[in-house]
């Protein structure tokens, strides 16, 4: 019923050729525990939370997911995609990998992928590493790359001063 190819093994002894090898018997121990992990189809992505134009929101919001936000938020913000609408005002700051802008931001902007679309108003600094802003788009504050622009202590490659002569 088992066969074990025999290429590997040692040339069997006198004794050991009637003898069942210990790899042709199951374990028990080999049985599936029903603790263990099982490979499964993985979980689809949960839709985005979006905060409609009627909600007026006062304090801060985190999440791993994705958040659109269509009303206004005072406080911050940070999340893994952020989508602010065209009708949307955030007042805070604002921290996702993927920031796609819309409306209206008054405060800093942090991020991996920053966009501004031709509707984008932003009033403060942007932080990140990639960006793109399209014409039309009104912007008042400074622009900065950084390599890590989601950790609020990572400082971008330090200028080198020039050695003066001695």
């Amino acid at each position: 019923m088992f066969s074990k190819s025999k290429i590997n093994d040692p040339s069997p002894k006198d004794g050991d050729a009637e003898r069942p090898q210990a790899s042709a018997i199951p374990s028990p121990s080999a049985a599936p525990k029903p603790n263990e992990f099982k490979a499964s189809a993985p979980k689809a992505k949960p839709p985005a939370s979006i905060l409609s134009a009627d909600l007026h929101v006062t304090g801060n919001m985190k999440t791993t997911g994705d958040i659109q936000v269509e009303g206004t938020v005072e406080g911050d913000i940070r999340a893994h995609l952020l989508t602010i609408g065209e009708t949307a005002t955030i007042k805070g700051e604002v921290i996702a990998d993927d920031v796609v802008i819309n409306g209206r931001i008054v405060g800093r902007v942090r991020g991996l992928k920053v966009r501004l679309t031709s509707t984008a108003r932003v009033e403060g600094d942007i932080i990140h590493k990639t960006i793109a802003i399209e014409s039309g788009a009104h912007f008042e504050g400074s622009v900065q790359r950084q390599d890590d622009p989601l950790n609020p202590g990572a400082k971008s490659a330090p200028a080198q001063k020039p050695n003066p002569a001695s």
